[in-house]
Order: C-alpha cells, then structure tokens, then sequence
C-alpha cells in the first residue's frame, strides 16, 4: 500500500521514470548486505564468556589507522600493537576459568566454537599470543547462551585486547574471553550495526576495515607497534605475554625492494621480510601468482616500519604469454624472395616460383644451367632426342613458368615447346613416348613461348 500511494503521488512522467530506476537498481543489487554488530573498545558484552569485572584483559584507545587493502595476513608487519601492561589479557587467568570443573559447560562450548577439545584447552592457550589491534576488524564473534556459543559477526573497534594464535588470526576477544574465528562474508558489503552502548566511534572509516587472513606459515615472532610510543616496535615470540619481548626502532629506514616482474605472494614475502606491508588498490588481493608490474612508492624508497607499499599487478598475466607480437614468417611472406637454401622444403622444386620470372629466382631462361643429375646439358649439342636422363625438371630448372600438372600425359602440339611439355613436371617419367625433337632446339625456346598465365600455382609443390 506504501508503494501504491507513493506512486499515486507522482504527477509527471520524469518523476515516475526516477522512482522506477531507483527500484530497479535496489533489486539489481545481488547479494543483500550482511549485517554486522560493532564491538566498541571497553563496552562490555552482554552475553560473555568470562565475567568481566574479574580483570581478564584491557582495552586501549587508540585511532585506527589507514590500510590499502581490506584483507591482510595475519604476519603483516605493523598489523598488530602491543603494550608493556600486563593486563592487556590475562592468559593464566583464562586457563584457570576454563579448567575450572564448575564452568565445563563453558568450557566445552568454547573449546567446541574454535574446534578444539575441551582437554586440549590449556595447550591451545600456551600458543596464543596477546596483541591490540591497530585497525577495525572484522570477525565472527560468539556469545555465551543458554549453554551455547552462538556465533555472530561484528566489528571489533582498534584498541581492543585479542589473543592471536600461531598464524596471526584472531583467536579470543580478552576482555571477556569470547572466542573469534575469521570473518567469512564479503568485506564490501557489509552493514554495521551500532546499538547495545556500541555507539559509533570517533574516527570510524568504513574503507579502513580489514579482516585477518592466516600467514602462510606458523609464526615465531610477531612483530608489534608500541600503541604508547609509536617510534618503539616490539618483538614478541610466539606464546608469551610479553616478558620476553625484545624492541626496536620502527623509524629505521627501510628500502623499498624492486620487485617488477616478480609474483604477488613472492613480492609480500619481501616487504615482510623486510618489516614492510603489502596494498594493493582492488576489491580483494591479486591471487600469489599474479606478476607485479610497479610499486608505489617506487624502489628504493626509505620507509618507516609498517609502512605500506602498494603493488601494482598486471590485469591478465596469461594474455601476453599467450599472444605472439611478431608475425610468424609463415603467414608473412618477404618482400624478396629469398635464396632457395633458406626457403621452405614445401614451397618447390629447384627453380620453381610464384609464376612469373623474377631474375633472382634462377639463371636467366637464355642461359642454360647444369641440370642436378648427370645428365649432359641439352645446349652442348644439337637437339638430341630426349632421353630417360632428361626430365624437364634437369633440362630447364630456371624457367619458373613450367607446364601446369593437368598435361603431364598430353603430347607435343609445338615443334618448339615438345622438350618442355611432353615431360612429366614431376620429373619422374621420361619422355621416350613422345615424338622426336627435331624441329626445334632446347635450349631457351621453350622459356620464351610459354604462356606464362596459364601456369596455376600449385606448380610449386614439385
């Protein structure tokens, strides 16, 4: 009834137009957007996992900070930050709680959520490794109820306290132990949620959203910004809360490698390598194979850590693998004929051409060439008969203009032309069968009466 009175409304036919476009287009939109909760930094949950007033982790207020590209590995440099407080989360704190015989419910629904088991708790514990993080991440977060983790995706805000496991991926929101797993819908379309005291926060940029994807291999170290003194990095190993975190300077330059020509995976493995993070410009992440064509900035570059670099990819890399650039020299004949050495085996016999005489096709038809075999050259006697020695492919080689294939069985019908056109092109028989020559000689008549038109071009497949 809604859109019928509002139709009813409409009085001009350019304003009918504009509604119905906008109709279209909504329904044209695909995949509806996937709605998302926002998890604002210190806002405690409403269903949780771990009573939050016990201290089990902190959050920190820091800005979120730019990314070029939505999803990123879980090893990117300058992904994570860190702090020297202990309570950013308390691991031994969380063990004790779900250990505890009194919460196996819990327990098992937490264990259950990240696909472990409930006796392996502790030992998944002992692999995590506390961070903050830097950006606005999407996850897919649960809720303790009715004796069940039920999953939901939301937003968390940077500066909130996580757990992170060997390959970097969110793994334990700390504040109230809630498990997190990846976020597994499309970053693009999405639609976040504030409500529940989740109010929007200073700074949100819905382009600065990432989701964590895991590295390629388990990690050791994880390397982590100092959200109190951004100009000290630290180096966290793997499975420690921060006492045996070693630091260093993120100001110290760090080159921009060249990296044209080499592939996607290949060139983020450089720039992590050297405490530096891949972008890139597109809706997601150029596939590992993809050949890098430029990078911005360009090679040789001083950055600071974590800086980004954005890679540049080719738009099909197997379309110039497969195009060919220059003409094949089959398809495109030269301009001159070449020398008969370099010429194709298919394209004739000795002498043979395009039909018509071109002088650096042979000796001239007044002079008469040694034939290829034995045989003596017809111009050193007077018109002998011709014999089986004597096919027209060794008597006139030079000619260009021989007899088209049809006649190789006609008989003489000139008196100057029966050497050339009683023999058989393909020089095989002997022209023993045909009526003697002579009233003419052999040697240059024959070139000089042919008709060269009549000649097809398939005689030079002799």
């Amino acid at each position: 009834m809604t859109l019928r009175a509002l139709l009813q409304k409409l009085t001009t036919p350019a304003a009918f137009l504009s509604v119905l476009v906008l109709l279209l287009s909504g329904c044209d939109r695909g995949t509806p957007s996937l709605v998302v909760k926002a998890v604002a930094a210190g806002v405690p949950s409403l269903a949780p996992f771990f009573d939050e007033d016990s201290g089990l982790g902190k959050d920190a207020r820091i800005a979120s900070r730019p990314v070029r590209g939505s999803l990123q590995q879980g090893d990117t440099p300058g992904l994570y930050g860190g702090s020297k407080q202990a309570t950013v989360c308390d691991v031994d704190q969380l063990e004790r709680f779900l250990t505890d015989p009194r919460n196996g419910h819990k327990a098992q629904a937490w264990a259950r959520a990240l696909e472990i088991t409930t006796p392996g708790i502790p030992e998944y514990l002992d692999r995590l490794t506390p961070v903050l993080l830097r950006h606005d991440t999407l996850v897919k977060n649960h809720d303790y109820k009715k004796g069940k983790a039920v999953p939901y995706d939301s937003l968390l805000q940077a500066g909130i306290a996580i757990l992170v496991d060997t390959r970097g991926q969110p793994a334990v929101k700390c504040s109230c132990g809630n498990p997190l797993r990846p976020f597994a819908g499309d970053t693009n379309r999405v639609s976040v949620e504030f409500e529940d005291g989740n109010e929007e926060w200073q700074g949100y940029d819905r382009s600065s959203v990432v989701v964590v994807r895991p590295a390629a291999q388990p990690l050791e170290k994880i390397t982590l910004v100092d959200v109190a003194d951004t100009d000290r990095g630290i180096s966290r190993p793997v499975g420690t809360s921060g006492t045996k975190d070693a630091t260093f300077d993120t100001r110290h330059p760090r080159a921009v490698p060249s990296l044209a020509g080499v592939t996607f995976g290949e060139a983020r493995r450089a720039l992590t390598d050297r405490g530096l993070a891949a972008g890139y410009d597109s809706e997601g992440p150029p596939p590992d194979d993809a050949r890098v064509t430029a990078t911005d900035p360009p090679a040789g570059t001083a950055l600071g850590f974590g800086e980004y670099v954005l890679l540049s990819v080719a738009e099909d890399t197997g379309a110039s693998d497969g195009s060919d650039t220059t003409p094949p020299p089959t398809t495109t004949p030269p301009a001159s004929p070449a020398p008969s050495a370099s010429e194709p085996s298919g394209t004739g016999g000795p002498g043979a051409g395009s039909g018509s005489p071109p002088p650096t096709s042979g000796p001239p038809p007044s002079s008469t060439p040694p034939p290829p075999s034995s045989s003596p050259p017809p111009s050193s006697s007077p018109p002998p008969p011709p014999t089986s020695s004597a096919p027209v492919t060794g008597s006139v080689p030079a000619v260009t203009s021989a007899p088209p294939p049809e006649i190789t069985s006609a008989p003489p019908t000139t008196s100057s032309a029966t050497a050339t056109s009683s023999a058989p092109v393909t020089g095989s028989a002997p022209v023993t069968s045909s009526a003697p020559v002579t009233s003419g000689p052999t040697t240059s008549g024959p070139a000089t009466d042919e008709p060269t038109p009549q000649e097809p071009t398939e005689s030079a497949t002799v």
